[in-house]
């Protein structure tokens, strides 16, 4: 991934589907394409005998990318903001568990013109010595031709030859390199490989054909230990979508190679991904865009011999801050996938650009979202309807149910730190309906100021606990405002409360502003809440598509279930906020 450029050829697909109400078709043929895929197991894509492929990508999981580095487009591996590679930041990612580390490097501005397409000697030596380091650790590695493939093999339906020979000359020179390496490095042939010139189906599946077979061919010739190093082949921009599966299936086939493993990538259902058109929440239709995938890539691969990698996963919201999306349903979306993974055989490797593992100091940004997903190498872990109980300090406090999902385990109590609460007076469990009693948020709660007043933690069986927000709040106060369309921020009392989504309507009910086929703007891209400085901010991105000199009515949506309405209108560089 790595950026917004990979980002924006994504969302433009989906905002497309989405806008022409094609979404539930999708799902409908989602579903009849995995069943067909189940009824045609054994006739189409035949099972081959791939024992030693399938081990080694089984011992691979989990793994972790080594994002923003040596794929920086860059003067070098600094130039997207992270530090220098060093051997004692992989000895601390190979401590936190990790069993394989993918190293996507960007070949372009290291590679010299054509004929020879000669690598730079300094780069290529670079790049190795960071992979003996990771080989060091223990680490299976993974290495790809990365950002090249927007770059300039994307350009191979109107320089076919021109991109092929280029393509061929790095593999031709890693090849070389890398020949005498251990069998625990693994070559991976581009990453998500994409075409420009239009959506031709047939004309794309056919280049990326080529590309994959030559990096075959060219790899295995090279003799030594590439004559049956694992080789990874991705699909269509690693899609898990069924005519992507079924279009590599079909070069995998044709390659008769049982030392092939099949790529792609996941970054959730897009509403949900970046928190755009309501999609505030891992939602059932959120958890059947990842099952969907998950099962059509085990049905058309893994059930046949050939191992799958999760060469990358997620969240599209991440490319701003993790904060895009809110941390409950954030938690239940990286549980479930691991899960899931986990039960279809498919090796997960985590896209880290360097917002999660920090690469200094070796700590985790966020902790609690580390320990969810590696407890899901292992384990479920239950989880809730919300991790945020809410109590408006405006009114009297009243009991707060939440629906328990208990993922296969068993609730065994909830905590207020060490102290256990008191089932029947501090909480009771109907089935799976945890209500915490007025009693209990009244004492916890203390003097009842907003924000968060106490946290608890409720404890399963197995995996790991679920944290429990006491927040105090009241509606929020949204105050007049003048700015300009590069600045312009609505004054905010929050009153402890969050802030979840924003709808933007003109007078005539139409949709205003970017995304204009829903109502429900993109979160941090068209609207933020700055709760530190009591403001929720408008992005130039959002009134650049906003029509001059008409009012737009502005609905802010709270986790609490609060909706406060506002006014903007646009006069030219020039904005003007009323309350409703």
């Amino acid at each position: 991934m790595s950026g917004l450029r990979d980002r924006s050829r994504r969302t433009g697909r989906w905002a497309g589907l989405l806008a022409s109400g094609m979404v539930m078709l999708l799902a409908g043929l989602s579903v009849l394409a995995t069943g067909d895929a189940r009824a045609a197991s054994g006739a189409g894509h035949g099972k081959r005998a791939s024992s030693a492929a399938m081990s080694q990508v089984a011992a691979m999981q989990p793994g972790w990318n080594l994002g923003n580095s040596l794929d920086a487009i860059g003067d070098d591996e600094t130039s997207w903001g992270n530090p220098r590679i060093t051997e004692t930041l992989l000895d601390n990612v190979r401590a936190q568990g990790f069993n394989s580390i993918r190293i996507p490097v960007t070949w372009s501005r290291h590679q010299g013109p054509a004929p020879d397409h000669a690598l730079e000697a300094e780069y290529l030596d670079r790049v190795e010595e960071v992979v003996d380091w990771a080989l060091a650790d223990g680490f299976h590695v993974m290495i790809n031709i990365h950002h090249d493939s927007w770059q300039w093999i994307a350009d191979m339906p109107a320089d076919r030859a021109g991109v092929l020979a280029r393509y061929n000359a790095i593999w031709e020179q890693l090849a070389g390199t890398f020949r005498d390496h251990p069998s625990r490095l693994v070559f991976e042939s581009v990453n998500e490989p994409q075409f420009n010139g239009g959506q031709d189906d047939a004309r794309n599946a056919e280049l990326l054909d080529e590309l994959n077979t030559s990096f075959h061919r060219i790899v295995r010739r090279s003799g030594g230990g590439n004559a049956d190093r694992l080789l990874v082949l991705p699909t269509l921009h690693t899609s898990a979508e069924q005519a992507r599966v079924d279009e590599l299936a079909d070069t995998i086939d044709a390659l008769g190679d049982p030392r092939v493993a099949a790529t792609v990538h996941y970054y959730g259902y897009w509403p949900f991904s970046v928190n755009v058109a309501g999609g505030t929440r891992f939602d059932a239709t959120a958890q059947k865009d990842l099952t969907d995938a998950f099962d059509r890539v085990h049905d058309t691969f893994v059930a046949r011999g050939v191992p799958v990698i999760l060469g990358e996963y997620g969240l599209l919201g991440f490319d701003r801050h993790t904060g895009t999306i809110q941390q409950g349903e954030k938690l239940k979306f990286f549980e479930h996938l691991g899960y899931h993974a986990r039960i279809r055989n498919i090796t997960t490797m985590l896209w880290d650009n360097g917002q999660h593992f920090r690469r200094t100091d070796f700590r985790w940004n966020d902790p609690e979202l580390f320990a969810r997903i590696r407890s899901s190498w292992r384990t479920r872990s239950g989880t809730a309807s919300s991790d945020q109980v809410f109590s408006a300090r405006g009114d009297a406090v009243t009991d707060k149910t939440l629906t328990l999902n208990l993922n296969g385990t068993s609730f065994t109590g909830l905590r207020h730190g060490s102290t256990a609460l008191v089932c029947g007076r501090d909480y009771t469990l109907r089935g799976d309906r945890l209500t915490i009693t007025a009693a209990a948020l009244t004492r916890l709660s203390g003097s009842r100021a907003y924000g968060t007043n106490a946290v608890l933690h409720a404890r399963f069986s197995r995996g790991v606990p679920w944290r429990i927000d006491l927040v105090t709040h009241d509606t929020p106060v949204l105050r007049d405002a003048t700015g300009t369309t590069d600045s312009f921020a609505v004054p905010t009392e929050f009153r402890g409360d969050r802030l979840a989504t924003m709808e933007a309507r003109y007078a005539d009910g139409t949709n205003a502003g970017p995304h204009d086929w829903t109502p429900y703007k993109e979160f941090d891209r068209a609207f933020a809440p700055d709760y530190a400085g009591g403001a929720t901010t408008l992005t130039s991105d959002f009134f650049a598509e906003v029509r001059d000199g008409a009012r737009v009515t502005l609905t802010f949506h709270y986790w609490s279930g609060a909706k406060v309405t506002y006014h903007v209108t646009k006069s030219g560089d020039s904005v003007t906020g009323t309350t409703a």
